[in-house]
């Protein structure tokens, strides 16, 4: 009896994989299409995109420059904002909370696993669009390696996006509009922010960005309503909250 149960469940399960496999294909095919038209646009030096991104870049550089608060808080956000900070102080302890105190141990793994491989993925873009840097008048901070896409807002949109997806089954309804509204603010910031710094175009931003949330759902679209099976063959309470949260 235990077998047949176990082979029903198998057979059910079949469709669902193929679900989550489907919707993360295109999810990340969503993902990316703006940022490979983007990266498109930015290795051809298409006249327009790169007139907007200078004009962009010389207004926010003029108002750090021009104003002691505007440049004092950038500089703060720009050392706040450091990927390695992110990840050392957000979201690995967020990872190691939920596995320890909520339980929630496949989702935790989850959010590392598509932490790291975001990382990964940002690095390699950059090394294979190879922007430069924004030329400054007169610059007030030096930046090294490659701009696209912004390794901060690449980074943080990863970290706000995986911890809000991870704790979603611990939080009430309110909680979740809360968090949510705190981490748009937070990713805004830090985008505005490369660009007073100068250190980013408003396309490297806007890449990073796309990268960083897109990344995020199609790992989640794959991921959610997935479980590893249990010694009674039995569904997990996180697997329970999973399926209550599918992505459409």
């Amino acid at each position: 009896m235990a077998g047949q149960l176990r082979k029903m469940r198998v057979m059910r399960g079949a469709p669902t994989r193929a679900r989550r496999l489907t919707r993360a294909i295109v999810y990340a095919v969503v993902m990316a299409i703006p940022i490979a038209v983007l990266a498109y646009l930015v290795r051809t030096q298409f006249g327009p995109l790169i007139g907007l991104d200078q004009d962009v870049s010389t207004a926010a550089t003029d108002a750090t420059r021009s104003h002691d608060g505007i440049h004092s808080f950038a500089q703060t956000w720009e050392q706040l904002s450091q990927p390695w900070v992110m990840y050392a102080l957000v979201g690995v302890p967020a990872c190691v909370f939920a596995w320890a105190r909520l339980h929630l141990r496949t989702r935790a793994l989850w959010a590392l696993a598509t932490m790291a491989t975001g990382w990964l993925v940002a690095a390699l873009l950059k090394l294979a669009v190879q922007r430069a840097r924004p030329v400054v008048e007169d610059p007030f901070a030096v930046h090294h390696g490659y701009s696209f896409p912004s390794g901060h807002a690449t980074n943080n949109a990863i970290v706000v996006t995986a911890v809000l997806l991870l704790l979603r089954p611990a939080l009430s309804s309110t909680a979740r509009s809360t968090a949510l509204v705190l981490g748009v603010i937070w990713v805004l910031l830090t985008c505005a922010d490369r660009l007073l710094m100068g250190a980013h175009y408003l396309s490297d931003v806007t890449a990073g960005v796309l990268l960083g949330v897109g990344l995020c759902a199609a790992s989640y679209a794959g991921y959610v309503g997935w479980s590893p099976p249990t010694p009674n063959d039995t569904p997990s309470k996180e697997a329970a909250d999973d399926d209550a949260h599918q992505v459409a």
